[in-house]
């Protein structure tokens, strides 16, 4: 039988959808759906658009229609030493729960979900602060033709704590991850939410029919952008199929439709789910901050950078190298 979604949207958010430009991302708040979201896509990483972007993956949002993609793409962060914690589905109380992604100073709990590029299920691997300079693992990130000196560069190998590419914490089938107490600290860390471009290019999203997982089946043609609500041009990437290659994992449908306002770090199970309500965002009380200027973030240039900090190679989900996390969303 077929699940029919169950959906409650307060006002707020019913006129959010009908006007997706302006305060998009509280649609998030106040939904829960019965029905699983598709699996997460395989894709490559887009190029760095320029140094001081952050990456932050891509994920199935849920709004009236249906369930549909937001690209994965480059973020500058809304301040210096911040790092972002993507959202995820929780499966509790037999709905599906959206935990909204938040800016922090550390990355908290995001459901353990293998989101690749650095974000193994745990942590953030794909780079860290430095002195106020953000540094980027080489291992984890596409530099393309932007120029990375040295001294923002390090090679460590990606450790992937979940190894599919189930999309979903708790339920039947989901990652069984549970919050460390490094991540109960951090959930309760100055948060920031969204900032304005990752707003805008969550609406850009919601307005692309081809976006919908009722028209692309769970392989969305523009998987990932190099820059916010650029959803056209040379820095677009598309998904490939999960059934193409024997090294493809298939991304299981998350069980969370039911947003939590960014309680990240709160458990996905029964007995926590109902602390999930999106009455109060952790962000809410973040002060505003002012997205950085690249150049602010840029430090100083090595005086003999090596050929290859100028572009290293697209880290994909479908065919991870050896010692290499793989990288779908």
């Amino acid at each position: 039988m077929k699940l029919r979604p169950l959906l409650f949207l307060p006002l707020s958010g019913l006129l959010l959808l009908a006007a997706p430009g302006a305060g998009f991302a509280q649609i998030d708040v106040g939904v829960s759906v019965q029905l699983a979201p598709p699996m997460l896509p395989v894709y490559r990483q887009p190029p760095l658009p320029e140094y001081g972007f952050i990456w932050t993956p891509g994920y199935w949002a849920y709004a009236e229609g249906g369930y549909f993609w937001v690209p994965g793409t480059w973020v500058a962060p809304p301040q210096v030493g911040y790092l972002w914690t993507p959202g995820y589905w929780g499966w509790a109380d037999g709905a599906y729960l959206w935990n909204g992604g938040y800016w922090g100073p550390h990355v908290g709990f995001y459901g353990g979900i293998n989101y690749g590029f650095g974000y193994g299920g745990n942590g953030y691997e794909g780079g860290r602060w430095n002195n106020g300079a953000f540094a980027y693992n080489r291992a984890a990130n596409n530099f393309g033709g932007v120029h990375v000196a040295a001294t923002a560069v390090f090679n460590t190998p990606l450790t992937v704590h979940a190894s599919t590419h189930v999309s979903f914490n708790g339920g039947s089938g989901g990652i069984a991850a549970r919050p460390t107490a490094a991540d109960e600290v951090a959930a309760h860390e100055s948060h920031a939410p969204l900032t304005s471009e990752q707003t805008q290019h969550v609406a850009a999203a919601h307005s692309s029919p081809a976006l919908s997982a009722t028209r692309n089946h769970g392989t969305p043609p523009i998987a990932a952008t190099s820059r916010p609500g650029q959803l056209t041009g040379p820095g677009v990437v598309k998904a490939r199929s999960v059934n193409q290659g024997a090294n493809t994992h298939a991304v299981s449908a998350r069980p969370n439709t039911a947003t939590r306002a960014n309680t990240a770090a709160a458990p996905q199970h029964a007995s926590t789910a109902r602390q999930a309500q999106p009455a109060a965002v952790n962000h809410a009380a973040a002060p505003a901050h002012a997205v950085p200027q690249a150049a602010a973030l840029r430090p100083a240039p090595a005086p003999h950078p090596a050929p290859a900090e100028h572009a290293a190679p697209a880290p994909t989900h479908e065919e991870p190298p050896a010692g290499h996390e793989e990288e779908h969303h």
